[in-house]
Order: C-alpha cells, then sequence, then structure tokens
C-alpha cells in the first residue's frame, strides 16, 4: 500500500486578479522526488509556496498525510515537517554560517539532523562556520540554505530553483546531496529550469505551463519532444 505524503486537490491560487494556479491536483508518495519544470512565470514557485503555507490557496486544498493543512501558516508546516529553501536562498547575510544553521532548528522538531550531520552532508561548510553569510561564495550559500531547512528536520523538502546561476561542478554537489536525501528517507519536490539535470533523479515529472500542469508522468516515460512542446506550449 502506497504512502501518500502531500496531495494537492484542484487548487487554484490568486496573487490579486492574476490566477497563477488553475485546479492543480497530484500526489506524492514517501521518498519520491518529484520534479516540476517549465519556463519562467509557469507558477512553479508559486507551487511550492502554497505547500509551504506562504501562499493561501483561493479555492481547493493542500493535504499533508491526508489531512488539510490550508489553515496552517508556515511555521505550523515547518513543526510538521515541511520546509522550503527559497529560491535565491535567503540566507541571512549578516549572520554567521553556524548561526543561519541554528535558526534552522528553532521549531525543535526531533530528529537526525544537527549541524555535524549537515557538515557531513556539505563538508565545504565545516570551515567555514564562523563566516558570515553575505561573504559566502553562491555553491556556498546554496548548501547552507538546505543545511539550514534540514536542521528542521523535514520530512518534506520543497527546493526551488536549486541550480539557479551555480556553476556546474557545485550542481553535481548539489544534486548527489539530493540522492541521499532521498536514500535516507525524505520525500523531496523540486522546482528546476535545469530540465537534463533534474530528470535524471526524478521518479516523477510534471511540466507546467501558465499555471496548468501541461505534461506529467515518469521521465522514462516522457520523449524529449514531448517535454519541449509542453514546455514551451507548443
Amino acid at each position: 500500500m502506497s504512502n501518500v505524503v502531500l496531495e494537492l486537490k484542484d487548487v487554484d491560487v490568486f496573487y490579486g486578479d492574476f490566477q497563477a494556479l488553475f485546479k492543480v491536483s497530484f500526489k506524492v508518495e514517501e521518498g519520491m522526488t518529484f520534479a516540476f519544470i517549465g519556463a519562467n512565470g509557469g507558477g512553479k514557485s508559486t507551487l511550492l509556496r502554497t505547500i509551504a503555507g506562504l501562499q493561501r490557496p483561493s479555492s481547493g486544498h493542500v493535504l499533508f498525510h491526508g489531512e488539510p493543512v490550508d489553515q496552517f501558516p508556515a511555521h505550523k508546516r515547518v513543526g510538521m515537517g515541511i520546509a522550503l529553501v527559497p529560491e535565491g536562498r535567503r540566507v541571512f547575510p549578516s549572520l554567521t554560517v553556524r548561526e543561519n544553521l541554528v535558526i534552522g532548528a528553532y521549531g525543535g522538531r526531533k530528529g537526525d539532523w544537527n549541524i555535524e550531520s549537515v557538515t557531513e552532508l556539505f563538508p565545504l561548510l565545516k570551515p567555514l562556520m564562523k563566516r558570515q553569510a553575505s561573504s559566502l561564495s553562491g555553491g556556498e550559500q546554496q548548501a547552507l540554505a538546505i543545511g539550514r531547512a534540514l536542521m528542521s528536520n523535514p520530512e518534506l523538502l520543497l527546493l526551488d530553483e536549486v541550480s539557479l546561476g551555480l556553476a556546474p561542478v557545485v550542481i553535481k554537489r548539489i544534486y548527489e546531496a539530493m540522492v541521499l536525501l532521498v536514500g535516507s528517507g525524505h520525500t523531496i519536490l523540486v522546482v528546476e529550469q535545469d530540465v537534463q539535470h533534474v530528470l535524471t533523479v526524478a521518479d516523477y515529472v510534471a511540466c507546467f505551463l501558465e499555471g496548468k500542469v501541461a505534461l506529467e508522468g515518469k521521465p522514462a516515460d516522457l520523449t524529449s519532444e514531448a517535454i519541449t512542446a509542453a514546455y514551451f506550449g507548443m
């Protein structure tokens, strides 16, 4: 019997008069890497923000382990085991690496993640503990942002544009970390414009176009032609 961690049912999201998501529905099973691809403005980041509690659906429901979480604000969802790594990393620039990580654990949720286990996953952070986050490279900041989210001991990890603006060698490290995270029992939703990279790790993929799912399926079942057509609305 499958264990559905997350389910969206007919979710509509508006920004004022502008509709960003249209009747989005899908299920995510435990231990899955579910990738959302599509061009800018497709609604991918809005989707993650809605799951994290930063954006409210105007209709439809977000369910976590079968229970609606629509009424819960973002900090409550972190306590339930949902963590977002936002686009642009959003580390606290004036704080040190260690302080950024400690803030991630503020909810007190029990689990295996602490500063030691985060630096095992991302060894590049170990010598940087006393450095201000503002002085880090893009790749170091991305590792810190993921590490900070892990410090909340999440069950469901939401990654928004994790490879954006990073060097290929750093992207490779980030994706290797994703594989390790799924292997240790996490469920991952990842928003990505770099289609080729994400298809190598995804169990399931959905392509967004203008707020709707234009194509979905297992990567092995989707041709590059179908993905390109869905991506560009051809």
